[in-house]
C-alpha cells in the first residue's frame, strides 16, 4: 500500500463510523491532495498532521469521499442504445408475457437523475410500442440526504442540459427558477436508502426479490479496492435475470471485463455476464 494511503487509513482505524478501508488508494490520495489545497497546508505531510489532530477535518475529509454526483441522461450513447435497442426488446418481451414485470434498479442513484431518466425513456417507449407493460423502478443510495433530494425531484435549470424540450414540457413543472418532476413520473419510482455493502440484503428490501432486467451501477466501482468491487459485482450478479443488463461508467470497462462481463454494444457501457 502507498505509505500516504496507509497513513490515512491508520488515522481512521479507530473511527468505525468512518470506514475508509474500502476505498481505492489513488482515490484516497487524490481526495487528500484536494483537501490539502483547500486547507492551505504547505505540504502533504502537514495536511496528514491536521487530519490526525482535527476531528472536524476528519469529518470533512470523510464527507468528501462520499460519491453523490449524477446527471440526467449522463452518458448519451448509453441512453441512446437503451432507447433504440435494449428497451424495445425488453418491453416487447414483457408485452408478450403479461404476468412479467420489467424490473430496473438504479443502485447508486444520488439525487435521482438516473432513475428519472430511465423512467422517462420507458414511458416514451411504451407509447411508441403501444404497450401497457408494468415497469418497477427502484432507486437507492446509501446517503439519506441524497434520497431526500430524489424524492423531492427538484432541479435547477443548468442540471437539465441533457433534457429535450419535449421531455422538459412533458415531465417537469417550473416554479420560479426550479424545475419539479411531475407526480405521475415520481410514482413510477421507489426510492430508498440502501448500502451496497449491506450484509443482510443483496438488493433493496422494497424490491422483495430482485430479479432485475437492468441494473445501473455507474461510476462507482473505480472508487473501491478490488475485493470490494467484487463484493458489489457478486451482489449485482445474484439479483440479475439470466439475460439481465448491467450499466456502468465508460471508465469502468476494464473492471467489468476482469469479472467476466461482456460489453454487448461497442462503447455503450452496457454489459452482460458470460
Amino acid at each position: 500500500m502507498n505509505n500516504h494511503a496507509y497513513h490515512i487509513n491508520d488515522i481512521f482505524i479507530n473511527h468505525d463510523e468512518m470506514n475508509i478501508s474500502r476505498y481505492d488508494e489513488t482515490f484516497l490520495i487524490n481526495s487528500a491532495k484536494r483537501r490539502c489545497a483547500a486547507t492551505g497546508c504547505s505540504s502533504f505531510e502537514d495536511y496528514l498532521e491536521l487530519l490526525e489532530d482535527s476531528e472536524l477535518e476528519r469529518m470533512t475529509f470523510y464527507d468528501s469521499l462520499q460519491i453523490g454526483y449524477s446527471s440526467f441522461f449522463r452518458n448519451p450513447l448509453t441512453f441512446y442504445t437503451l432507447e433504440k435497442i435494449v428497451l424495445p426488446e425488453l418491453i416487447a418481451e414483457t408485452k408478450n408475457n403479461q404476468s412479467r414485470d420489467l424490473r430496473i434498479w438504479s443502485a447508486a442513484c444520488a439525487a435521482g437523475q438516473e432513475a428519472y431518466s430511465i423512467a422517462m425513456l420507458i414511458e416514451e417507449q411504451k407509447v411508441c410500442n403501444d404497450s401497457k407493460c408494468n415497469c418497477l423502478i427502484f432507486g437507492t443510495d446509501k446517503d439519506e440526504e441524497q434520497i431526500k433530494l430524489a424524492l423531492k425531484g427538484q432541479y435547477a435549470r443548468h442540471a437539465l442540459d441533457n433534457i429535450s424540450l419535449y421531455q422538459l414540457d412533458k415531465w417537469f413543472v417550473k416554479y420560479n427558477n426550479t424545475y419539479h418532476i411531475k407526480q405521475e413520473l415520481k410514482e413510477k419510482i421507489s426510492f430508498s436508502v440502501f448500502d451496497l455493502f449491506n450484509k443482510q440484503y443483496c438488493c433493496p428490501p422494497a424490491s422483495i426479490f430482485g430479479h432485475f432486467d437492468i441494473i445501473f451501477c455507474v461510476n462507482l466501482l473505480f472508487y473501491y479496492k478490488e475485493k470490494f468491487r467484487k463484493i458489489i459485482l457478486d451482489k449485482i450478479e445474484a439479483v440479475m435475470t439470466e439475460k439481465g443488463f448491467l450499466i456502468t461508467g465508460e471508465t469502468e470497462r476494464d473492471i467489468l471485463m476482469k469479472h467476466h462481463f461482456k460489453e454487448i454494444y461497442p462503447q455503450s457501457a452496457i454489459f452482460r455476464k458470460y
